[in-house]
């Protein structure tokens, strides 16, 4: 199976961080896709879900699994139990078990396999549950009697990750840190980018490749040199960095939920799993797959991909209505709530009492002379304290009174979005401690009245960018609740006149009518 064709492959786990870019992937090198989830209903939005085949089932379940394996030739092995209680490695397991029995009983010539790096010379009992369950499922695979293909990776970076993103809220969020002594402990990351490489070109491996390889990226570095070199890349000031020998596993991971909104359940192992040096021992993946010129990519590389569209300010602007790709917060539908960094929100919604075309009037020609429908001292103060500090501030006005196009500038906002009749959205370009944008929708609800939908969005940049959303806070209200107020107010009488004859209309109709 090495001659480099087309693949007819099961992906488990494809609601999840690597599946879910693992798909695409795979597809766009000829591979054909079938998809086992638990609930399908959550592959749906993906950009292509309509190019592979979804089953329902779960991997615990030999039946499920075996229909989704039936005709498939390179199986894809993407699932844990982290997370799901005390009986994890038992869950995964049972499940490592079925998987394997299941393949070889429908006659797949490949399973592939990410798991995580373990140290070099550390007994199984020394190791945290998390590695000790991952090594196990890589073990029960190579031995399913199905030729295997077992990723070992330790840091994986990229934005969604959960590794990542503790590495993330930790660096933005503690200018000064005292941290556990884990973070001298070496670590060899990859990027998410080489990960997933490794992983396609593992679909036609030769047959007789049955083995475990370690991948990662060229470089070995503490915690704290990850931490370091995150805030050099991600434009924040160095961070200063104190290890405290008493935190032990248990109370970091509760730090570590201190600090950010990643999960102790999933913190926890992830802290564990840093009490000992994970290093690539070999680079044997190379065989079968040469590394490119720039490949794998060295840590900064990896990060300045992970932060690109935020560091850039130039996000995606294809948003959906639920979340916000192009902001940090949301890489993927299905990956983890709390990924991506903070965005915070604050929403406001109207009934109007107009017509939807008449409430996108109002809301097209908002700015300039026309003014933002809200206290207007607070938007020209705002506008005066950008001026002071170097900003553009409030003089910039509109190109055109009513009409606007994507790319126009709009006093301190930028339009960024035109959905003509429905959607405004404006991107900041005020000085700020973050990134900015304000939404405004023209919409219906389900009876069919008009409804005005506003949305302001931040994602603050290190410990200032939360504080900054915090000392605003308050006056949110006034400024965006008055905006939400006055624009439906504004469209209901502009509706109201318009519907209103001229006085030339009524005196022909006072003509027109029959005398008594």
């Amino acid at each position: 199976m090495s001659d480099g064709g087309s693949r007819r492959c099961l992906v488990t786990g494809a609601t999840g961080y690597i599946g879910g870019r693992l798909v695409p992937e795979l597809l766009a090198a000829g591979h054909r896709v079938r998809c086992l989830a638990r609930s399908p209903q959550k592959l749906r939005d993906h950009p292509w879900a309509d190019r592979v085949e979804v089953v329902r089932g779960d991997v615990t379940d030999a039946d499920s699994v075996g229909d989704a394996l039936r005709g498939i030739e390179v199986a894809y092995y993407l699932v844990h139990a982290l997370g799901t209680g005390s009986g994890f490695e038992e869950t995964d397991r049972r499940a490592a078990r079925v998987f394997g029995e299941q393949a070889r009983a429908a006659g797949v010539r490949r399973v592939v396999y990410l798991g995580g790096l373990t140290p070099a010379g550390v007994p199984d009992r020394e190791l945290s549950p998390h590695l000790r369950s991952r090594a196990e499922v890589g073990r029960i695979l190579l031995g399913s009697g199905v030729p295997a293909t077992v990723l070992r990776a330790a840091v994986i970076i990229g934005s969604g990750s959960a590794s990542f993103e503790m590495l993330r809220y930790l660096t933005e969020r503690l200018p000064v840190m005292v941290t556990p002594s884990w973070v001298r402990t070496r670590i060899q990351p990859i990027a998410v980018r080489d990960a997933l490489r490794y992983l396609v070109g593992s679909a036609t491996m030769p047959d007789d490749v049955a083995r475990s390889f370690d991948i990662g990226g060229p470089e070995v570095l503490t915690y704290r040199d990850m931490m370091r070199r995150y805030a050099a890349v991600a434009g924040l000031p160095d961070r200063l960095v104190v290890p405290v020998p008493m935190l032990s596993p248990g109370l970091s991971s509760h730090w570590v939920g201190l600090i950010t909104p990643v999960p102790r359940s999933i913190a926890r192992p992830l802290a564990e799993s840093l009490r000992h040096e994970v290093v690539c021992a070999e680079h044997d993946i190379a065989r079968y797959m040469p590394d490119a010129p720039g490949a794998p990519l060295d840590f900064d590389a990896s990060l300045s991909l992970a932060l690109q569209r935020v560091r850039d300010a130039q996000v995606s602007t294809r948003w959906s209505s639920a979340s916000v790709p192009g902001a940090p917060s949301d890489p993927l539908p299905t990956d983890p709530g709390w990924a991506g960094g903070s965005l915070y929100t604050d929403r406001r919604e109207r009934t109007v009492e107009a017509r939807r075309d008449q409430l996108w009037r109002v809301i097209e020609s908002i700015g300039g002379d026309n003014g933002w429908h809200s206290f207007p001292p607070a938007w020209a103060v705002r506008g005066w304290l950008d001026r002071l500090v170097g900003g553009v501030g409030l003089r910039r006005g509109r190109r055109d009174a009513q009409r606007l196009r994507v790319g126009d500038s709009l006093d301190f906002w930028r339009v960024e979005e035109i959905e003509r009749g429905r959607l405004l959205r404006l991107r900041a370009e005020m000085r700020l401690p973050g990134l900015a944008w304000l939404e405004m929708y023209a919409d219906e609800d389900d009876a069919g009245r008009t409804r005005y939908r506003q949305r302001a969005l931040f994602h603050p940049r290190g410990l200032l960018g939360h504080a900054y959303w915090w000392s605003v806070a308050p006056f949110h209200a006034l400024v965006f609740g008055g905006m939400a107020r006055n624009i439906a107010r504004a469209a209901e009488t502009s509706d109201e006149e318009a519907e209103r004859p001229e006085p030339a209309d009524r005196e022909g109709a006072a003509r027109s009518r029959p005398r008594p």
